[in-house]
């Protein structure tokens, strides 16, 4: 589980840095009690600060959870960053998908916040930066696998498929099928099969 260096149920505000206590105090918020119960006003008054000190800094509910959202791909980024040691490039690819399902399932609701619909991304400069680093790394990866420039095409197939299964996951969808399911061998073994398969095609053009 990703720690977190929360304020604490009811804990009030009193110096430092506002921007920071009310993301972390809306994340809180978000993890414990869902999406629908962040706000503005419950973060201030969680915070014990007036209702309109959160508008110094987000000018809505949704700059607010946007920036809990660029967090969570900065998060995503650095776990990415420990998946890029092995050398062999489809043993670094699949652990970029193991890093996915690991951060997914540990922090589900921030995961659902960042891959969700509830946020127009391109508005935020910082979520979007955040959220196209993540996919260029996935794609970095995939062109040192051997796949021919773009890429994009092929990064996104693997990228739906260890999401897919995040989200089966997420949503206790996957049953075994004559016996238990290991996701993170799902990963590996689709991945593998693909890689082969990109390149053979690679070869063929």
């Amino acid at each position: 589980m990703a720690e977190r260096r929360g304020l604490g149920k009811g804990s009030a505000y009193h110096h430092g840095d506002l921007k920071t206590a009310l993301r972390v105090e809306a994340e809180r918020i978000l993890v414990e009690r869902g999406i629908a119960e962040v706000g503005l006003r419950e973060v201030a008054r969680a915070l014990g600060v007036s209702h309109n000190a959160p508008y110094r800094h987000f000018a809505n509910r949704e700059a607010l959870l946007a920036e809990i959202a660029a967090g969570g791909f900065q998060r995503l980024g650095a776990l990415y960053e420990e998946a890029i040691a092995p050398e062999d490039p489809t043993a670094r690819v699949t652990a970029i998908g193991h890093m996915y399902l690991r951060f997914a399932l540990a922090e589900p609701a921030v995961f659902r916040l960042m891959m969700g619909k509830d946020l127009a991304k391109p508005q935020y400069v910082e979520l979007k930066a955040a959220a196209d680093g993540v996919f260029a790394m996935v794609r970095a990866g995939v062109l040192t696998a051997g796949v021919p420039e773009p890429a994009v095409a092929e990064t996104l197939a693997l990228w739906s498929m260890v999401h897919g299964i995040a989200t089966l996951l997420l949503d206790d969808r996957i049953e075994g099928h004559g016996g238990p399911i290991d996701p993170f061998e799902v990963v590996t073994t689709f991945t593998a099969t693909f890689m082969v398969g990109v390149r053979a095609n690679a070869s063929r053009s």
